[in-house]
């Protein structure tokens, strides 16, 4: 029953058996981050955060989130190296 509507439903024993509790996952530690000036040659006009740079190009990529259904976008100075994420 939930105890804020008080709705109830019957339990379904199947979905609940294909649940993984916490205790049940694994941890495969941190997502590999690639470099985004490697085998890429998209740029766009993004300018850098860094305080001394001037830049107004960026190389970017796209890397999906860890678990998530979207991606986030790696950005890359073209004239610093300065390396920051979409925000």
């Amino acid at each position: 029953m939930c105890r804020s509507c008080e709705n109830e439903e019957p339990r379904d024993s199947q979905a609940e058996a294909a649940m993984t509790t916490q205790d049940g996952q694994g941890d495969d530690g941190a997502p590999d981050v690639a470099d985004a000036t490697q085998d890429t040659t998209e740029t766009m006009e993004e300018p850098c955060p860094a305080a001394d740079c001037d830049s107004d190009w960026a190389y970017y990529e796209m890397l999906p989130k860890p678990g998530g259904s979207y991606e986030v976008r790696l950005f890359t100075c073209d004239e610093c190296g300065h390396k920051w994420r979409e925000s």
